[in-house]
């Protein structure tokens, strides 16, 4: 498929931040990984100055998952528009780098375990000697305190301790981790709005910076609703339901005829008495526990027989026309080739074409939420190991020649190698 005539490539060589709303803040991301990583995508898409720092060797990431020509996809996603260098930070060169490195920024990110920061000097309180408006942050497991903060934790993890697999999926079936990085995407978000509000503060509260302690357990658990309220007060223990929720009917999804599948929710009533009057039962209009929430979901089973019977019998464009026509809610269940043929989609720009050096033209997820004055874009995706030692190391720190080639010779700085190797499991805690 063409990539729409809107969708011009970017320049994958540019590597300058843009004009966004957050141009001039200059990031050091030190993140491993999803979490760390996204939350410095999040600031560059906005036009920050997002310095990547990974192991010599390559992230993680960049061995995870799908590949092209030996590009990892994965990689081109979540480190576009940041520079890249390689800087071995569990050496004392590599310390003094990240030293020289701080004293210029205003956030830096990390996600190594809790304490490694502190055991290589490169605590809060050592580097805000050194820039006292740094703000540094912090992703792990299950955060910087508290009897679980040294164990490994990933996003895994904390779908399942968050809560979060104990109510997805079936009642007959087991609890149900997501299919991609759920975790570490929320708490990249939150990571994010708190980076933000930790820099508003420094504008407004005396110049200086502070720690965003962010875990990926916690923000996953905030957004799982009131199930904390629920429990304390009714002792409920919230479980699986499927398709349903144990607060509103009808919500399901639903096969056309072309077999094609749709979900529906009718949160409120008068979506339900539309959708009622829409497949020809507007009989149960007259029912009385018709007329609340509560009523609907004892009756549950009946509205989704109804409901399910009705689309089954008409093809997946007549059930939408229907429903339009209503002022009903009804969505198609899509698959990313749906997406990528969608019209919606293709009129917002929601996929942008982005050129790359290896890859030619990429299509990828734009940038979000849209900024009327100063909107954030995709400069370029994730770039090669150390492809930006030089202008980072030399032309701003202002190294020589000389020691670039040393540290390359010993291991300090990384550069660009035809096949990664994949990092022991210790690189998570010692980079």
């Amino acid at each position: 498929m063409k990539p729409s005539p809107v969708d011009e490539p970017q320049e994958n060589g540019d590597t300058s931040a843009g004009a966004g709303p957050l141009a001039g803040v200059k990031v050091l991301d030190a993140g491993v990984l999803f979490a760390g990583p996204i939350i410095g995508t999040i600031l560059a898409d906005f036009g920050a100055d997002v310095v990547k720092i990974e192991h010599p060797r390559g992230d993680p990431l960049r061995t995870l998952g799908w590949r092209k020509d030996d590009v990892s996809l994965w990689w081109a996603f979540a480190n576009r528009n940041k520079q890249c260098i390689s800087v071995n930070l569990s050496t004392e060169e590599g310390q003094g780098l990240l030293r020289e490195l701080v004293a210029d920024v205003d956030v830096l990110i990390e996600s190594f375990r809790p304490g490694t920061l502190e055991r290589w000097g490169l605590g809060y309180e050592d580097l805000s000697a050194i820039n006292p408006r740094l703000i540094l942050t912090r992703v792990s497991g299950f955060g910087q305190t508290g009897p679980y903060s040294r164990r490994p934790g990933f996003g895994t993890a904390a779908e399942a301790m968050s809560g979060f697999a104990h109510i997805n999926g079936y009642p007959d079936g087991p609890p149900t981790l997501p299919s991609f990085a759920l975790g570490d995407g929320v708490c990249a978000l939150f990571g994010a709005i708190a980076t933000l509000m930790a820099l508003f503060h420094r504008v407004n509260g005396g110049g200086r910076g502070q720690v965003v302690d962010v875990s990926i357990f916690e923000p996953l658990f905030w957004l799982l609703g009131p199930q904390t309220i629920v429990f304390d007060q009714l002792g409920v223990v919230q479980g699986r339901t499927g398709n349903h929720t144990d607060w509103t009917s009808p919500r399901n999804v639903y096969k056309s005829r072309d077999e094609r599948w749709l979900a529906l929710s009718a949160s409120s009533q008068s979506i339900a008495e539309r959708v009622m009057n829409l497949i020809g039962r507007s009989d149960l209009l007259e029912e009385p526990w018709f007329q609340d929430h509560a009523g609907r979901l004892e009756h549950e089973d009946e509205l989704d027989e109804s409901i399910a019977s009705w689309i089954a019998s008409r093809s997946e464009a007549e059930v939408i026309a229907a429903f339009e026509e209503f002022e009903a809610v009804i969505a198609p269940v899509y698959t990313i080739a749906d997406i990528f043929s969608d019209p919606h989609y293709a009129a917002r720009e929601t996929i942008t074409t982005v050129h790359h050096d290896t890859l030619g033209s990429v299509r990828v997820q734009n940038v979000v939420p849209r900024l009327s004055a100063t909107p954030g874009a995709v400069r370029h995706l994730g770039r090669r190991i150390g492809e930006d030692n030089h202008r980072v190391l030399v032309e701003q720190l202002g190294h020589t020649e000389v020691e670039l080639e040393q540290w390359i010779a010993e291991g300090v700085v990384g550069v660009d190698q035809e096949n990664v190797e994949t990092i022991p499991s210790v690189a998570l805690e010692e980079q």
